[in-house]
């Protein structure tokens, strides 16, 4: 059949108004398809969380293309191994959407820390991003104590901090001093990696021991991948280097899943250290300097009884930067004021009061009392029945009572810390 050059013409016209309209129709059922994909698999990543069913929290959403590529960019820079897989994305789902008003206070909390560590870390030549251990086992409390007695920011047990010649008296503990127990970490941080050479086992060995990873290694047949011997670990362990992952990931992406750090008092940058050169009592620096007895707890958490005795001189002071120059002007004032014994009556009124503390609802078992309820909990057995409104000396099992508590204390190590002996954060598989 033959066509005139016209006819030719409006045929190639038609056929390419065609194509373009298949184009568009694909290419839109293919964004359909790919927006259906990114919903369906942060859904899938939220969909426990009953506050945010369809997994959108402020509008954003993550997939694992997402969480992948985010934590390669992380490797690239960071001579620890870090990798992306189904039990870091667990962990992920801890801090960024289970409990990210918590990890919102720890992005707080490290405008004080992370610098003190970061300088440490370079002291000793290790990789920064060590110091995100800190965040796995204390939640950056410089008071953490978990139920084993392990202490401290860095938590160190009693024994293993004398390797560390960190001093514990019945006045002070230098596993609450973030300088000194920093030191320690990163001293024991590079006695772990010359045992290994690898990262990944010394953040393990951290957590169990380097005994637990050499039995696992062992026990593998002589594997040194971390994720090939991890089978072989404790649970705590084998779940620790993913943990580390995942803080890693959150406090670098947090702005992603649109967690604001809380605005804290203090950063380090305005904090000043003075020296003290005879007993002092940290209520007579309250009052003299205008600060809170709760700050200075805060900012010194070394100083157990809040006192520094003649038997810890020389000592320092960490105070906000213009109390630090008040202090020097009044210092020798500060020195010759009395310091007067705590009375009974004023211990008793603090213990009962609920200022600045949680209550938290205990319920009596066979063979409890006030007593024993009392001791439990660091207060009086008059502290139980004055907040339950209780005359009587007789309780029976399954009463509800409220108790108050320092908010600063609980059950755990932290709110997020890790080295603990609850399953909540160690083991996510329930």
């Amino acid at each position: 059949m033959r066509y005139t050059i016209p006819a030719i013409k409006t045929l190639l016209f038609t056929a390419i108004l065609l194509s373009f309209s298949y184009v568009n129709q694909a290419s839109e059922k293919g964004d359909e398809n790919r927006t259906a994909r990114k919903v369906n698999s942060t859904s899938e990543f939220n969909s426990h969380n009953e506050h945010d069913p369809e997994g959108f929290i402020n509008g954003s959403v993550n997939t694992n293309e997402d969480y992948s590529w985010r934590i390669e960019k992380l490797n690239e820079a960071s001579p620890v191994k870090l990798e992306f897989n189904d039990i870091v994305k667990r962990y992920i789902d801890v801090y960024s959407v289970r409990h990210r008003d918590k990890t919102a206070k720890i992005l707080g909390l490290s405008e004080i820390y992370f610098p003190i560590f970061e300088e440490y870390l370079d002291k000793y030549g290790l990789p920064l991003e060590l110091k995100y251990i800190a965040v796995i086992e204390s939640a950056l409390n410089p008071k953490a104590r978990s139920r084993s007695g392990a202490t401290g920011l860095w938590q160190f047990m009693y024994h293993a901090s004398r390797m560390f010649d960190l001093k514990i008296s019945s006045y002070v503990d230098e596993r609450m001093d973030p300088v000194k127990s920093t030191d320690a970490a990163c001293k024991y941080l590079q006695y772990l990696y010359r045992i290994f050479g690898d990262w990944q086992l010394a953040i393990a060995a951290y957590n169990g021991g380097p005994g637990v990873v050499r039995d696992a290694i062992k026990a593998s047949g002589g594997k040194t991948n971390f994720w090939e011997i991890a089978a072989f670990l404790p649970e705590q362990t084998r779940t620790y280097v993913p943990a580390f992952i995942a803080v890693n990931y959150v406090m670098n992406y947090n702005m992603e899943h649109d967690i604001i750090p809380n605005e804290m008092k203090f950063s380090y940058l305005k904090l000043s250290d003075v020296n003290v050169k005879h007993p002092l009592s940290l209520q007579t620096v309250s009052k003299e300097l205008g600060i809170s007895i709760s700050d200075l707890r805060q900012l010194n958490p070394i100083y157990k009884l809040d006192f520094i005795p003649k038997s810890e001189l020389p000592a320092k002071l960490i105070l906000p930067v213009d109390k630090a120059l008040e202090f020097v002007e009044i210092e020798t004032k500060l020195y010759s004021i009395h310091q007067e014994k705590v009375l009974y009556q004023d211990i008793e009124t603090n213990m009962s009061s609920t200022k600045g503390k949680k209550c938290i609802v205990h319920v009596v078992k066979a063979g409890e009392f006030f007593h024993k309820i009392a001791m439990k909990y660091a207060c009086t057995s008059t502290n139980i029945k004055k907040w339950n409104n209780l005359t009587e000396d007789m309780l029976h099992i399954g009463q509800k009572l409220k108790v108050w508590i320092p908010k600063s204390v609980s059950s755990r190590t932290s709110d997020l810390g890790l080295n603990v002996d609850d399953k909540e954060f160690s083991m996510l598989s329930n």
